[in-house]
C-alpha cells in the first residue's frame, strides 16, 4: 500500500486514498474535467451532473438531502464557516457559544476569535475522565441567550464516540442551534441518522478515504438564511459558498461516502477494532506499564489506541520507532512550542501523563502482520529508552 517500509498507524490524522476512489475521480481531471458553474454549454452541465451527484452520496453518509450539502476546503473550513456563520446573522439577545473541551483545535479557536473580536460568550462544556460530555453540566449550561453549541462526535486524539441523540435531546429544549463536528464520525459509527440529531455537521474527505482539501458543511435546510458566508464572490452552492467547486474532489469525496454506506463499512469497524485491541493487549502484557487513554468500551473509535506508558516521554518514544512506524502524540505545536494535549488534560491527566502519550490510529489496510510488527518495534524502543538511561 504505502512507498516505504514505514508502517502507517496514524489514519485519525489522515487516511490513504482508496484506489477505488482514485479511479472514480481519474476522468474529472481529463476528459470531464469542466467548470460546474459554466451553464452554458454540455461540458459545464455534466460537471455539474457530478456536483450534484457527489452532493446526494454525502448527504446519504448522514441521512440529509443533497441541497443541505455545502462543499468546503475541508472540515476545518466547514467548523469556521458553521460557527462564524451563525455567529455573523444572530439575534441580539443570543450571544453565547458553548463548546465541548476536547473539540478540536479548529473549533476551539475559532469559537476564541468570536470571544475575542465580535464579542460573544463563550464556554466550555466540561468532560468525565473517558471524554464524555458532562450532560447534566451541558443542560444546566444552557438558556435562551445561547445561541449554538458544538459538540464533535468523535474525538480525533482518544476516540471518544458521544451519544449524539441525548445530547441534541437535551439542546432541543434551549432552541439553540447544534453543530456537530464529524469528520472522524464515518469511521466510527453508523452516522446514517446523523442529520436527524444535529443541525450543521462537518465533514471531511481525507478522514474517509477520500482525498484531501475537500470537506462539507451539512446545513439543515430552514437555517441557510441564518448562517452568513464567510467567502464571498460569485454566490456559489446557494449564496453560502462562493469560488469554483473542485470536481475531481467532490466526485472522490462522494465515492468514498458510498464505500462506506455499504455492508463494507460495518464489517470493517469490526475487524479494525479487533485488530486495535489485540495490539493494546499485546502491550499491556509485555511487563511495562501501559494504559489506555479515554474509553475502554465499545463507544470508541474502533481504530484507536491512546496509550500512555508511564515513566518515558513519548516524543523520545516516536524518534526511536522512526522511520519504521508512524503515529503522533496528538499535542498542539501550532505555535512552534510543544505543548500537552488539551484532549488529555480536560480529561483530567497531568502535563507528565499527558506527555507520556501516543495515539496509535488503525484503519482500512492495516494488517495483522503490520500490527504485530509496530508492537514488536514499539517494545524495542521502550527496551533501548530503558537502557539509554541505565548508562
Amino acid at each position: 500500500m504505502y512507498d516505504t517500509e514505514t508502517i502507517y498507524a496514524d489514519y485519525q490524522s489522515t487516511t490513504p486514498v482508496d484506489p477505488r476512489v482514485i479511479e472514480k475521480m481519474a476522468p474529472h481531471w481529463r476528459a470531464s474535467f469542466g467548470n460546474p458553474h459554466s451553464s452554458d454549454h454540455v461540458v459545464g452541465w455534466q460537471a455539474a451532473k457530478a456536483v450534484e451527484q457527489s452532493k446526494a452520496a454525502i448527504a446519504g453518509l448522514i441521512g440529509a438531502d443533497r441541497d443541505e450539502i455545502i462543499f468546503t476546503s475541508g472540515a476545518t473550513e466547514a467548523n469556521n464557516l458553521a460557527l462564524f456563520g451563525l455567529a455573523r446573522r444572530a439575534p441580539a439577545d443570543k450571544r453565547r457559544i458553548l463548546v465541548g473541551a476536547t473539540e478540536h483545535k479548529c473549533v476551539l479557536a475559532a469559537a476564541h476569535a468570536l470571544e475575542v473580536r465580535e464579542d460573544f460568550t463563550v464556554e466550555e462544556i466540561p468532560v468525565d475522565r473517558e471524554g464524555f460530555i458532562d450532560l447534566d453540566a451541558l443542560a444546566k449550561m444552557l438558556d435562551e441567550t445561547t445561541l449554538a453549541v458544538s459538540i464533535m462526535a468523535v474525538n480525533n486524539e482518544i476516540g471518544t464516540i458521544q451519544d449524539i441523540a441525548r445530547v441534541a435531546e437535551i439542546i432541543a429544549d434551549s432552541g439553540a442551534v447544534f453543530h456537530c463536528d464529524a469528520a472522524q464520525a464515518a469511521c466510527a459509527m453508523d452516522t446514517s441518522g446523523l442529520a436527524v440529531h444535529a443541525d450543521l455537521i462537518s465533514l471531511s474527505g481525507h478522514k474517509i478515504y477520500g482525498p484531501q482539501g475537500i470537506g462539507a458543511l451539512y446545513i439543515r435546510r430552514h437555517l441557510h438564511g441564518s448562517v452568513e458566508p464567510i467567502i464571498y464572490g460569485g454566490g456559489q452552492q446557494n449564496d453560502l459558498r462562493s469560488g469554483t467547486v473542485p470536481v475531481p474532489l467532490c466526485v472522490g469525496m462522494a465515492a468514498a461516502a458510498e464505500i462506506l454506506q455499504t455492508g463494507e463499512g460495518a464489517e470493517e469497524r469490526i475487524r479494525v477494532a479487533g485488530q486495535r485491541d489485540a495490539f493494546v493487549e499485546r502491550l499491556q502484557g509485555s511487563g511495562n506499564s501501559v494504559t489506555v487513554n479515554g474509553p475502554i468500551c465499545d463507544r470508541r473509535h474502533p481504530g484507536n489506541a491512546n496509550l500512555r506508558i508511564d515513566g518515558f516521554v513519548a516524543q523520545e518514544i516516536l524518534g526511536a520507532l522512526q522511520p519504521h512506524v508512524a503515529a503522533s502524540t496528538g499535542s498542539a505545536c501550532t505555535s512552534g512550542i510543544p505543548e500537552p494535549s488539551h484532549v488529555l488534560r480536560a480529561t483530567g491527566l497531568s502535563p507528565e501523563q499527558a506527555d507520556a502519550s501516543i495515539r496509535f490510529s488503525f484503519g482500512r489496510f492495516t494488517t495483522d502482520e503490520e500490527l504485530n510488527r509496530v508492537a514488536r518495534l514499539m517494545l524495542g524502543a521502550v527496551d533501548s529508552l530503558v537502557t539509554r538511561d541505565q548508562e
